[in-house]
């Protein structure tokens, strides 16, 4: 966690008492956008999962045209629900840097909802399109950029007022 003050007793071995040491670190509390914005990008990754064990599972059936091409598109889906699992865990504990993958993940997502629009699959397409909206707008959201680009004890970045 990025720390707090803590002023309370501690029971040390022996029955002893002490205060722990105030070390100046602020406990930012997580706004419910950034857990709304983790959330998204958790169910994105677990859709690329899903994706991925789905066409694993129909290689090993034999139901797919060309293995050679099936396998790598397996592997290309489980790496990318890892990366995007580690955005959304970064995101989740306040991490700067992974506001940029998360946001990326949500703009492919509205991509892919307007390919399936165009293909006829309706009902999915505005499902894609309303998660990666709520993606998109809450981590784009006020309180989520205070989270994650706070100025740490009062200090103002360098710029002047």
């Amino acid at each position: 966690m990025l720390g707090c003050e803590v002023s309370a007793p501690v029971a040390l071995r022996g029955g002893s008492k002490r205060a722990l040491p105030d070390v100046g670190w602020k406990v930012y509390p997580r706004p419910v956008t950034v857990t709304l914005a983790a959330a998204v990008q958790t169910l994105a990754g677990a859709a690329a999962a899903a994706g991925g064990l789905f066409t694993l599972y129909e290689t090993l059936l034999g139901n797919v045209a060309d293995t050679s091409v099936a396998l790598p598109l397996v592997l290309l889906a489980l790496v990318a629900a890892a990366v995007i699992g580690y955005a959304a865990w970064g995101l989740f504990r306040l991490r700067d840097w992974a506001r940029t993958p998360v946001l990326l993940t949500q703009i492919f997502a509205v991509i892919i909802a307007y390919y399936m629009g165009t293909s006829g699959q309706y009902a999915a397409a505005a499902v894609f399109a309303l998660v990666a909206a709520a993606g998109i707008a809450s981590v784009l959201a006020p309180p989520t950029t205070a989270a994650l680009f706070h100025s740490p004890r009062g200090e103002n970045n360098g710029k002047e007022e």
